[in-house]
């Protein structure tokens, strides 16, 4: 399920995380703002990645429709998302795709390696039979929104979150 590269662009590679990923992936997650007071990224002095990630990628990869996805140059991982495929009764039982954790390194902006994550993505959905991809992005992330419209998509709903702590 790789993307091959594109010779006219950075040469991307999409496909599944694996294991050995988390790392980078957790330090992409916990390289903004928002991700900084959540994500514990393994550090250097052979600080280790917190067990909890590779559980939760385990039990990703176990449930069906429900994957983690990468983008990767020159065997670096400089991107990821999530991608859930949701079915359900509404819309005359119509499946659409989650998208969330959508993650660029900063060196890689502006490179379009969140717009060719984003179309892997929307057409993995397409391809699936799903009628709808949607995804939520935090109200304190104005590039991201601005990034998403350009993408087609609209702010059509009001999200909402209610922390089980």
């Amino acid at each position: 399920m790789s993307q091959e590269p594109n010779s006219e662009t950075t040469p991307l590679m999409i496909r599944p995380a694996r294991e050995a990923d988390l790392p980078s992936v957790v330090a992409l997650l916990a390289a903004d703002s928002l991700g900084a007071g959540r994500e514990v990224p393994p550090g250097p002095n052979g600080k280790v990645l917190d067990p909890a990630y590779g559980k939760a990628f385990a039990a990703m990869s176990m449930q069906g429709g429900n994957e983690l996805l990468v983008a990767e140059i020159d065997g670096a991982v400089v991107g990821c998302l999530q991608f859930t495929v949701i079915h359900g009764v509404s819309r005359r039982g119509m499946s659409r795709a989650q998208i969330e954790g959508v993650r660029v390194a900063s060196s890689q902006r502006g490179q379009q390696v969140g717009q060719r994550l984003m179309a892997f993505a929307i057409e993995r959905a397409r391809s699936l039979g799903c009628g709808l991809v949607q995804l939520t992005t935090d109200q304190t992330r104005p590039d991201a929104h601005r990034f998403y419209e350009r993408l087609g998509f609209k702010a059509s709903h009001i999200g909402m979150k209610l922390p089980l702590d």
